[in-house]
């Protein structure tokens, strides 16, 4: 080990020293990592991941580099404590964190945390003990002991079995463990520590089942309804004969068209090359029906990755994508950032989805961030839809993705007719959601023994809570936001922080009891009407409340899928990705909600939420229809839905982005300031505005306080930069915020092209 009482100043001759970075969000523009002695017992080699001291703690670190001598005095560094037994991290891998965290401008070591976020994957495998015959003496025999009946069981069984732990030997012979222990105990039996075996599946088995299959088959089966359009097998085979290298693929179908079993059949060809996969998801609900399409086709599932996976999965699929074993991986954003080291394809399925934005520590858009993987790497990505956002669709049109339509729905299915019911010509019972005309169709609906849709956007019973004597609003006590009132919980809920309090029916401000009207609708509010209103109808409602865990979801689905339930009230949860081959009508309960507001995106949002949740409808053999209610029926979002042109739809919103230079033509980049102390936030915005940069063709807006002007007891103060393209709008923004000394307890967040302006 090493001397370190040399005298300050001092070098040992040929110590060797690595520079290890560690998943802490150390400040932006620093180093990135620290200088560590290497024992000399250690061979540490660039892209390892070891363990180090970091303060009185030790933690796993990425060793970016190994130096014959370090840049600092060696009696003053401290020593690398030891090395995983994973393989290193490949060069292209930490390339890619590299330019996430200058794209992002993140601190290094935030970026490393989203990567390393399976600390328990840097240790071996967990072993256990297991038992089986010892090796007898030269004509020695079992039969010549003097057992009992319990012991005779377990040398039988373990006669014909490989060596098993003590639980299973314990319940094949049906023996108890202290028989086991005491056979042990006497040198009846023999045991050893192994690794666990990893909950992993063998993707071999699809490379089996997928050599040697039909051109347009994607497994060999020869089930009906697996077979591929021409249409379908030709973007396949022009999507695979692209080649290995970076290409950006837009694969554009409309709704019900076989988008993912199209894409399927280039997964099969990359197993085929023994490579990895991966594919994206903007929700989680989404993963149990992709699971069943993929089994479908492949004969097994896939490997998921979220949040709500357990830690032994998490552990596994880290541990396996590192090592480059064949395999699928379907999961949320955060899944980009696995550390694959034989990826050779991604796919970001629903590319136009706002759920691939994060909003918070490291912020970023995670199809962005795959096409930026898929460049560092050198490999294709996929980005699949039926509504592609305009950054895809302009870069499309400007020649750099290739793009693959499919515009028909797959075998008999037809899309859904679409039409707009004018709710300002239509008179409505008060405090009632559903006009006429829609009831009426979700009558026929029911008659038919058919399956409604119902979404609506909004959460729990009603979106604000308001006294009719003084006009206060409920509003939460550590943020601007209205609380939600949630009638099946009992409980009134801040969407933002997620505190919630009991149900107030008295005003507290003015006192007067019993004054508190709940206004507006959410989905709650809309299944008492149902309720009322058709009452012998089966309905369910489809949110992130009413779905909370995985098996309710699960239950859910299938009920839907099988016909239990006649009318379904969901939010967004419900437009995506869901194939209910019974439902045949769409009923948008407010078209507009989305609309208004500054949001530059407002209406491309809106357009391809309905575009989707219509999209629900007439998927199966049924023909399907969409009925949307709106106040605005000559909004360009509601009769180019109407027309079914989308292309023209897109093609204006590029024009007006392009005459405003927003994006994609121009760059956006907010700051936000947030402190919960309001004096120190404010001066601290005054100085960084003070200090702000003055270019011809840069814009500066603020400091100004955010729409939601308080989130978890945290002020918020904004600042919004515009700029041409072509201007590095991250190197203006990293001098100018080390330019001004930003006080501890402020945090600072850069938001590069932000999708939200609250």
């Amino acid at each position: 080990m090493l001397d370190i009482s040399a005298p300050s100043g001092a070098h040992i001759a040929k110590q060797k020293s690595a520079r290890i970075a560690v998943p802490l969000p150390i400040g932006r523009g620093a180093p990135i990592g620290y200088d560590y002695i290497v024992p000399d017992d250690l061979d540490v080699a660039a892209g390892q991941f070891v363990e180090v001291p970091v303060g009185t703690r030790l933690m796993w670190g990425l060793c970016l580099s190994v130096n014959e001598a370090p840049e600092i005095e060696i009696n003053k560094l401290k020593e690398i404590h030891r090395i995983s037994d994973l393989p290193a991290l490949q060069d292209t891998n930490i390339q890619f964190l590299e330019q996430v965290a200058r794209w992002t401008l993140s601190p290094f070591g935030a970026v490393l945390r989203m990567m390393q976020s399976v600390p328990s994957a840097f240790l071996p495998p967990p072993t256990e003990q297991v038992y089986h015959l010892p090796t007898l003496s030269d004509g020695m025999s079992f039969d010549d002991m003097q057992l009992s009946p319990a012991r005779q069981h377990i040398i039988r069984f373990l006669q014909d079995a490989p060596p098993v732990t003590a639980s299973i030997l314990a319940r094949e012979s049906g023996v108890s463990s202290s028989t086991i222990k005491a056979m042990h105990k006497a040198g009846q039996l023999s045991s050893w520590h192994q690794s666990k075996p990893e909950v992993i599946p063998d993707m071999s088995v699809v490379l089996a089942e997928t050599s040697g299959a039909d051109e347009h088959k994607l497994t060999a089966s020869g089930e009906a309804g697996l077979n591929l359009t021409s249409d379908q097998h030709d973007i396949a085979r022009n999507i695979i004969a692209a080649g290995d290298g970076f290409h950006v693929h837009l694969l554009d179908g409309v709704t019900g068209s076989g988008k993912t079993e199209t894409y399927f059949d280039v997964v099969r060809a990359k197993l085929a090359a023994g490579k990895q996969v991966l594919i994206l998801l903007p929700e989680i609900a989404l993963t149990k029906g992709f699971q069943d399409r993929f089994a479908q086709w492949f004969g097994m599932a896939p490997l998921i990755w979220h949040s709500a996976i357990t830690p032994a999965v998490k552990r596994a699929v880290w541990r396996a994508s590192i090592t480059g074993k064949p395999m699928v991986v379907v999961g949320a954003r955060s899944a980009l950032f696995l550390p694959f080291s034989n990826l050779d394809l991604i796919i970001v399925d629903e590319e136009h989805d706002g759920a691939f934005k994060q909003e918070d520590q490291v912020i970023y858009h995670a199809r962005d961030m795959a096409v930026l993987r898929a460049k560092v790497q050198n490999i294709p990505v996929i980005l699949s839809t039926a509504t592609p956002s305009l950054e895809s669709w302009v870069n499309m049109q400007q020649g750099r993705y290739s793009h693959w339509q499919l515009t028909a729905r797959y075998g008999d299915a037809k899309l859904p007719n679409l039409s707009a019911i004018d709710m300002r010509t239509v008179s409505q019972a008060r405090g009632t959601w559903i006009s006429d005309p829609l009831a009426k169709a979700i009558e026929e609906t029911l008659a038919a023994g058919e399956q409604t849709l119902l979404y609506l956007n909004r959460r729990g019973y009603a979106p604000m809570a308001v006294c009719g004597s003084c006009g206060d609003r409920l509003i939460c006590y550590q943020c601007d936001s209205l609380l939600v009132t949630h009638r099946l919980a009992g409980r009134q809920i801040c969407h933002h922080c997620g505190i919630a309090q009991p149900v107030q029916k008295d005003c507290k401000s003015c006192n007067e009891p019993d004054s508190m009207q709940l206004v507006g609708p959410g989905v709650e509010r809309l299944a008492e009407e149902v309720l009322i209103r058709f009452p012998e109808a089966r309905f369910s409602i489809f949110s992130s409340d009413a779905l909370a865990s995985k098996t309710v979801a699960e239950e859910t689905l299938r009920s839907i899928t099988d016909g239990e339930v006649d009318i379904i009230i969901g939010t967004q949860m419900a437009a995506k990705g869901h194939h209910f081959p019974n439902l045949t009508l769409v009923g948008v309960v407010d078209g507009d909600l989305g609309l208004q507001g500054g949001d530059l995106r407002a209406a491309e949002r809106t357009f391809q939420m309905l575009m989707q949740v219509a999209g629900r409808a007439g998927r199966g053999k049924k023909p399907g229809r969409a009925l949307i209610q709106t106040n605005a029926p000559d909004h360009p979002v509601i009769t180019a839905l109407q027309a079914g042109d989308r292309d023209s739809f897109l093609d204006q919103e590029v024009a007006a982005r392009k005459a405003a230079q927003m994006p994609p033509f121009g760059r956006l980049a907010a700051l936000i300031l947030t402190d919960t102390d309001f004096s120190r936030l404010e001066q601290t915005a005054q100085l960084l505005g003070k200090a702000a940069p003055a270019f011809q063709s840069v814009s500066i807006f603020g400091p100004a306080p955010a729409p939601i002007a308080q989130i978890r007891g945290r002020h918020r103060i904004r600042f919004l930069i515009s700029a041409p393209r072509a201007v590095d709008i991250q190197k203006i923004l990293m001098d100018w915020t080390a330019s001004v000394k930003i006080p501890a307890a402020t945090r600072l967040q850069i938001d590069i092209d932000p999708y939200s302006f609250l």
